[in-house]
């Protein structure tokens, strides 16, 4: 069953411009693991440093492998106390 992730990053103040970038590192060795649908990250208009991915995956066990991948590491690393608050949502699709 597909699986929706939806990921709000929030940034320390100070370390807005740091999270992006790291979070863009991101975007294409994601997009090219087995099972990714969709990985789009969007930072909101009003409030720069709070950043959204919405993801969908073939399954949660594709998925899973998906966090345990060593770029997710190396962003982890070097985000370090750059981030204030990180909510994590797995969703299922209604309609």
């Amino acid at each position: 069953m597909a699986l929706t992730i939806v990921a709000h990053i929030t940034a320390a103040p100070g370390k807005e411009v740091l999270v992006r970038e790291e979070l863009k590192k991101l975007i294409d060795t994601t997009r090219a693991e087995e099972g990714c649908l969709q990985y789009d990250l969007h930072e909101d208009n009003a409030a720069p440093g709070y950043f959204v991915f919405f993801e969908n995956w073939e399954t949660r066990e594709l998925w899973r492998q998906h966090m345990e991948a060593p770029h997710l590491a190396a962003y982890g690393k070097a985000t370090e106390g750059a981030v204030s608050k990180f909510v994590l949502n797995e969703m299922t699709k209604i309609a």
